[in-house]
């Protein structure tokens, strides 16, 4: 369901990882950040904020990364043109940073279905630093 309390429910499953080993302290931040953008983009802009609709949210771990992946039931969007949020021009505007976020926090960040599913993937072993 795509609601804001479901979010905590991905916050939940990301910590209970940390607390069993499976992240470090360096790719905890990163992963719990970049999936939490990735969740709130599905609930807002793929669910068009409607709670009866499904968000979906994986996060498998191997010896050598983390995949997350966010799929919604929406139409997708044009992943190719998105404005830069560091352009003075769009230095103001009020979104627009999530996926931005989530491409610098990750070492991978692709789309599928025309957009409706984000799969980003995390070093298990190497720091992610935030680049402009």
């Amino acid at each position: 369901m795509a609601s804001i309390e479901e979010l905590s429910k991905v916050e939940n499953a990301i910590d209970k990882l940390y607390e069993d080993g499976g992240l470090t302290d360096v790719n905890y931040g990163n992963v719990i950040v970049a999936s939490t953008e990735a969740v709130l983009n599905a609930m807002n802009h793929g669910a068009t904020k409607d709670s009866d609709q499904k968000v979906l949210f994986e996060i498998e771990i191997t010896e050598k990364e983390i995949i997350v992946e966010v799929s919604d039931s929406g139409e997708g969007f044009d992943f190719l043109n998105l404005p830069d949020p560091t352009d003075p021009t769009n230095i103001e505007k009020g979104s627009g940073r999530g996926i931005f976020i989530m491409k610098n926090l990750s070492d991978s960040l692709e789309y599928e279905n025309n957009g409706s599913k984000v799969v980003m993937k995390f070093s298990s072993d190497t720091p992610v630093s935030l680049e402009a």
